[in-house]
This record gives structure tokens, sequence and C-alpha cells, in this order.
């Protein structure tokens, strides 16, 4: 399946079903008088988060979301049936945004979310409410009211507790193969990993999700490489592993260049807590273990762990450490108090 984390697309509510102009004409009955029921009202448009979707690809091959009419109103003050309603349904992280790409409308963060974006047009009154002393029988009804239409985009968060990063060929994705049972892309070269992926760690009976993105270089924000499009992946998260290859001839400056993309792409991604780990290990002899090691920690100011995904060599310390920081980072978190649009709008 293929992965795709932004969509853009039109939606439009329904419209109003018209009211009716109508008399009783009935046998036996000497004044009749108005009867015209109400239009039905149309139908709305909502989006979901949904269990069991982890990418926005469905919305490659639809763009364009309508709901249906009110019915009209009819005979014998019978009111139009309100028009079906249509469903956004997107994986949990899924952000909504105006048509200029950066007014948010709402953010789903947990499954079975919902959020009214687009509301149907009220139906039109029928003739019976025309009705007067002076005017028995109107002959007028008020049409529906039109609906909303607007464009949106919609943007993908992955949602998970740890995100790895690094330059390419750090050795995340082998990291991730190694303490999950995700099967991510591994190879020899710069940008194996070509999209985000998702995997669930163990540690002492403990689960968390680890999210893998790929690989940065030295001006991503600008558009280098990749780009840093894929940063808005780990900004839920709440540790960063930050991989290091032993191969890498300054592991210090490396470290360094990757923090410099952190910083310039915002949103807190630089404040957040940072795991520092030496990876790739075992390709380098005890004496170049030492030496860059010790380059690792002056950039860094900290020593960093030393692991190899491969041999096994450091993984639950860094498992470990990383279960220490999630613990603390969800006790410090309060619970959040009910947004009271979202309960009007699910009423």
């Amino acid at each position: 399946m293929k992965f795709l984390d932004q969509a853009k697309v039109y939606i439009r509510s329904g419209d109003g079903g018209a009211g009716a102009v109508s008399f009783r004409r009935e046998k036996f009955i000497e004044f009749g008088g108005p009867d015209g029921g109400d239009g039905g009202r149309g139908g709305d448009v909502w989006v979901e988060a949904v269990d069991g979707l982890n990418t926005l690809i469905d919305y490659r091959y639809q763009q364009h979301f309508r709901a249906q009419t009110g019915v009209h109103g009819m005979g014998r003050n019978r009111t139009g049936a309100k028009g079906a309603d249509v469903v956004l349904k997107v994986p949990a992280g899924t952000q909504v945004y105006e048509e200029d790409n950066e007014t948010l409308i709402c953010d789903l963060t947990e499954v079975g979310q919902r959020f009214l974006i687009a509301r149907g047009g009220n139906g039109g009154f029928g003739n019976q409410h025309f009705k007067t002393p002076t005017n028995q029988a109107p002959r007028r009804a008020n049409p529906g009211l039109p609906g909303e239409e607007k464009t949106i985009w919609l943007r993908l968060k992955l949602i998970a507790d740890a995100g790895l990063v690094g330059l390419p060929n750090a050795g995340k994705s082998t990291f991730l193969a190694a303490v999950t049972a995700a099967r991510p892309k591994i190879a020899d070269y710069p940008f194996t990993t070509l999209y985000p992926g998702l995997g669930v760690a163990r540690i002492d009976a403990r689960e968390f999700v680890i999210a893998d993105i790929p690989g940065l270089i030295e001006g991503a924000h600008e558009g280098v490489g990749i780009g840093d499009r894929f940063l808005g992946h780990v900004e839920r998260t709440r540790v960063l592993l930050h991989l290091v290859s032993a191969q890498e001839e300054y592991p210090g400056k490396a470290y360094k260049v990757v923090r410099g993309e952190l910083e310039a792409y915002g949103h807190g991604l630089a404040e957040k807590p940072e795991i520092v780990a030496l990876s790739q290990a075992d390709t380098i002899d005890a004496a170049t273990r030492k030496k860059k090691v010790a380059s690792l920690k002056r950039a860094a100011g900290r020593a960093p762990f030393v692991l190899s995904a491969v041999t096994g060599e450091g993984v639950e310390a860094v498992l470990r450490a990383l279960m220490a920081e999630i613990a603390r980072a969800r006790e410090a978190d309060a619970p959040k108090a009910a947004d009271p649009r979202w309960e009007r709008e699910r009423s």
C-alpha cells in the first residue's frame, strides 16, 4: 500500500429541500386550507478518525465529496427526509486545514473523534407557515438553503511515542526492524527509506510506538534531498532517538547537521527530549569506537549510547532510556478538557 500524508479535497454539504405548496381537498370537509410540508435538511459532511488506516491514499483517487440534498416537502404536512451525510474516514493524527493550507480546522488525534466541517442547508418552509387571518390560502413556500462548499487539505501526522532521526544510512530502519515487527526496506545506499514507518517496541512488559522517517541532510529545511516534509511525523512524539552512524568520519559534525535541521524546522522539535546513540558500532574496532564516542560526546554535551542493531549490543539500554522518557511524559500530560465545539457538533 502506498503512503500519502497530504491530500486536497473538495466537499459540499447538501442543499435543503424546498417547502411544498399544497391544500387540503377532502370530501365533506367544507374548509380546506394549506398543508404543505417543510423540506428536509441537507446532508452534513463529517470527518472521522477510524482504526485500521495509516495513510491518506484513498483521497488520491477521489477528491470530490457531496452530501445529498434534503427531500422536498409534501402535502398533508409531510416533512421531507434529511439528506444522507458524507463521512470522510481518515487515520488518527489527521489535521484538517482550510484551502490556504495554514488555517487549522480540527486535529483528530484519537480513533472515534468526529468533526463537522460542512453543515447541510435547512429545508424551506411549506405554505402552512404562511397562513394568516388575511391570507387563508397562501401560495408561496420557501426554497431550501444551499449547503456549504469548500476546499480543504488533509494532512497526516503519525501518532508515535518515539521518533528516529539522523542522516541517511544512520541505521534507523535497521534499528526499527530489530526492535519491532516492522519490515522496512534496508539497503546500503542513501534514502533507502522514502516514506515514514511505524513499529511497536516492547521492553520490560511495556510497549511504545516508534516512527522512522527518511534521513535528513544539510539544507533539508530548504528542500535539499527529500527535504523536511516528513519531520511533521515526529512532531507528536514524546522523545527523539538521534542515531549517528559509527561509519561517519566526524560523528560530532554529523550530529550538529541534524540538530541544525531540527532547529530550522521549528515546531518544538529541537526542545524535545533526545536520546543520542552511536549506531552500527559493530563496524569499527575498539580504538576507533572510543575516538568517535568522544567526538559525539563533545558535540551532544552528554555521553551517547553505543549500539548495534545487528548484534543487539546496547539495544535494550536504549529502549529502556526511551521508555523512561515516554513514561515521564505520559505522567506529565494532564487530562485534556473536552472542547465544547466537538460536543456540540456530535449532538
